[in-house]
């Protein structure tokens, strides 16, 4: 490749990057906005308070507050934007906003990432319970390592919040959310940017053959490795096409499928998503480290699962053979002695 082709793709991939880029940011703005703002009304009028009888019991048991509901209903719903957005605006500490990022960067836009790996080879109330699952049961590992503070002082000073004057609460949530938007803009804008220079340049498929002993590990065939970092790069939404038009040829067998889906359901985007939380000043080990380890032990699990169900056939069918065999016993011993006589 001669230098001048080499600066076309950069320059491409630049430009593309720029474009896409931007097109994102302004389609978060239409997201985060209203719902932050709506966030802000909701925690003004104290209706989170009143409801802490119907959120309390699923909230505490991830050492949650009632007030963590709302970004995780919002995240679980929409997107993770219109998570930080309301984790923005709620007085929610940084122990408790760490277990949110957690749980939601596994259970994020269910609705739409559904729909898309059910087109791909997976039900989709099958991966979105898986994902729930995980997310619970990671959230609640994980609150046991990290020192939360206690969830009475939390939802104290969102009582609290209730009792401030709206236009000074109004003025603070400008600030944070401008401070907010120009954090995520300067996150998105590279990092798409370098996105479309890795497409220009193919640097995906190389990758994969590079981390085809990282693809083992995580208990997944070398075969669905472009989906895989597809998924892992891009993202379910952002890499549907790629993962949609791979797997319509029929190539795939359902049991690799079903591995990819658990695997890239729980674990997606891992730079994107994971950025996006660092503008709300969160441990970048906690926003990676546990819902890729989640992804690991869900899949070996399911191969785990599948193995036994294979010994379990095994064992059914040698079960019938010999009742087969103990049948025909009777019949052969008649045989010989008409024979004989």
């Amino acid at each position: 490749m001669n230098r001048t082709e080499t600066k076309k793709k950069l320059k491409s991939g630049f430009l593309a990057g720029t474009k896409k880029g931007w097109s994102g940011f302004l389609w978060m703005l239409k997201i985060l906005v209203p719902i932050s703002f709506g966030t802000l009304l909701i925690e003004y009028s104290g209706i989170i308070e009143k409801m802490d009888f119907l959120l309390a019991p699923f909230m505490h048991l991830m050492n949650l507050p009632s007030a963590a509901a709302l970004p995780i209903i919002v995240g679980m719903l929409t997107s993770i934007y219109g998570a930080i957005a309301a984790m923005s605006v709620l007085p929610l500490a940084t122990e408790h906003m760490t277990l949110i990022a957690i749980f939601l960067l596994i259970s994020h836009g269910l609705i739409q990432e559904g729909i898309i790996q059910a087109k791909s080879g997976i039900h989709w109330l099958k991966t979105t319970l898986i994902r729930l699952s995980a997310s619970f049961i990671t959230v609640m590992i994980a609150s046991r390592i990290i020192k939360v503070e206690s969830v009475t002082s939390t939802t104290e000073s969102i009582a609290a919040a209730g009792e401030k004057v709206f236009t000074t609460m109004l003025t603070t949530w400008c600030i944070d959310t401008s401070f907010l938007m120009l954090k995520i803009f300067c996150i998105i804008m590279p990092l798409m940017m370098a996105l479309e220079i890795m497409k220009r340049f193919e640097v995906i498929p190389l990758l994969v053959k590079f981390m085809s002993p990282f693809i083992k590990m995580m208990g997944l065939d070398k075969k669905v490795g472009i989906l895989w970092l597809t998924a892992n790069t891009f993202g379910i939404a952002y890499g549907a096409s790629v993962i949609v038009e791979e797997t319509r040829d029929g190539s795939f067998t359902a049991e690799e499928l079903t591995r990819l889906h658990i695997s890239i359901g729980i674990n997606h985007a891992m730079i994107e998503d994971p950025a996006l939380f660092l503008s709300l000043g969160l441990n970048p080990l906690w926003l990676w480290i546990p819902r890729l380890a989640t992804a690991i032990a869900a899949t070996h699990l399911y191969n785990i699962w599948l193995w036994l169900c294979r010994q379990k056939n095994k064992n059914r069918k040698k079960e019938q053979k010999h009742q087969v065999t103990q049948a025909e016993q009777p019949l052969t011993f008649k045989r010989m002695e008409k024979t004989k006589s």
